[in-house]
């Protein structure tokens, strides 16, 4: 185990990249030499390393940073069938890959990671000695301790201990989370956010999800449902949705509602990028969807900006193009609906992610409290 002082300094090292013993002995208020004993200790276990030298006024500088293959991760999402399952070092990289069968069932799940890990580890002896958690990225809400489904309606779960069923089954200290919020763990370790302190994630796919970072941490809420603007209401009394309410964001804006809606319009497209074609050639019908959809999601984006003020909001998406005319649509909603004052100052950022995803972020749930400490956002 890990001490409260080395946590500390991973801590820094995770946010800040590689840094020398003076720069880590500073931002963390030690002496010099209270701070190369504890960088000592961390290179002889094998968690950080030193990179390269800086040289200039005095004595040259040694940068520490993470030692990648210190620690490796297995991340597992319940968002797609067959679910995949990845092992991932300490830097995010992917290493191996699997996929099992997806269940409702929370044994035959924890059954089928276990049978699954010997085969994803086989190629890998360096990984099989140092699996340090295990990560599980699903659709609902989570608890504060990463246990716990509290609910999930694509699984129909309600208070599932899914980590500690994973845990006895695996013999591997377990996570779960959050789809949302396991992508904004991945960008915050791994990502483009690594150096924001606050911001928002909100993903685009067959549903919509939303997660925030403040002051550096993971935003959960008192019951670990923060950030759900999926569900938030923008047409009273429209389209009933999946969560039992009418008119939440899921049922205009995301993919599985554009596709709908394009559908019950009688358009033979299978794509976001399959509307776009027929929104730019004119079809009435395609233009009429993306402008509902775009205008909804950016509402809903402004909002979160006048709440929250974050220094970034990022949109990942899996499918097609985000710079047609949803994109535009989008953009425009935000600057409409956000006061004056706030308009232009939150920079969005679009990134289209591969498939991986969800997997990647799961392990990055198991990475983060190996770096950070169990239940420490």
């Amino acid at each position: 185990m890990l001490t409260s002082s080395q946590r500390q300094l991973l801590r820094v090292i995770s946010t800040s990249g590689p840094l020398s013993r003076t720069e880590m002995a500073h931002m963390l208020g030690l002496s010099k030499a209270a701070m190369s004993g504890i960088a000592r200790d961390l290179i002889d276990l094998g968690v950080l390393h030193e990179t390269e030298t800086i040289y200039g006024q005095g004595r040259p500088s040694v940068l520490l940073d993470l030692h990648p293959e210190c620690a490796f991760f297995v991340g597992i999402s319940l968002l797609e069938d067959p679910a995949p399952m990845i092992l991932s070092d300490l830097n995010g990289r992917i290493i191996a890959r699997r996929a099992m069968p997806l269940s409702r069932d929370p044994a035959v799940i924890a059954d089928a990671i276990a049978e699954g890990l010997p085969g994803l580890l086989e190629a890998h002896p360096e990984a099989r000695e140092k699996l340090s958690g295990i990560g599980v990225a699903l659709s609902g809400f989570v608890d504060e301790t990463q246990s716990n489904c509290v609910q999930s309606t694509l699984l129909n779960w309600q208070d599932v201990p899914l980590a500690r069923i994973i845990r006895e089954r695996s013999g591997v200290e377990t996570f779960i989370e959050n789809d949302a919020k396991a992508v904004a763990v991945s960008e915050k370790l791994f990502g483009s956010a690594r150096e924001i302190q606050n911001f928002s994630v909100v993903s685009l796919g067959d549903g919509i999800g939303c997660a925030h970072f403040i002051d550096g941490k993971l935003y959960r809420g008192n019951h670990g449902g923060a950030g759900e603007i999926a569900h938030c209401t923008i047409e009273p009394g429209g389209a009933p949705c999946r969560c039992g309410k009418r008119g939440c964001l899921d049922t205009i804006a995301s993919m599985k509602a554009i596709k709908e809606m394009s559908r019950a319009e009688g358009l033979e497209c299978a794509s976001l990028s399959g509307i776009e074609d027929e929104a730019s050639t004119g079809n009435a019908a395609a233009i009429r969807i993306l402008h509902r959809a775009g205008s909804a999601l950016g509402l809903a984006i402004a909002n979160l900006i006048q709440m929250n003020d974050p220094g970034l909001i990022l949109i990942t998406h899996v499918e097609g193009s985000f710079d047609g005319l949803l994109g535009t649509v989008v953009n425009q909603a935000v600057e409409t609906n956000v006061l004056p004052r706030y308009a232009g100052q939150t920079p969005i950022r679009i990134k289209r992610v591969d498939g991986d995803v969800w997997a990647r972020g799961a392990a990055s749930i198991a990475a983060h409290n190996f770096l950070i400490g169990p239940n420490t956002n």
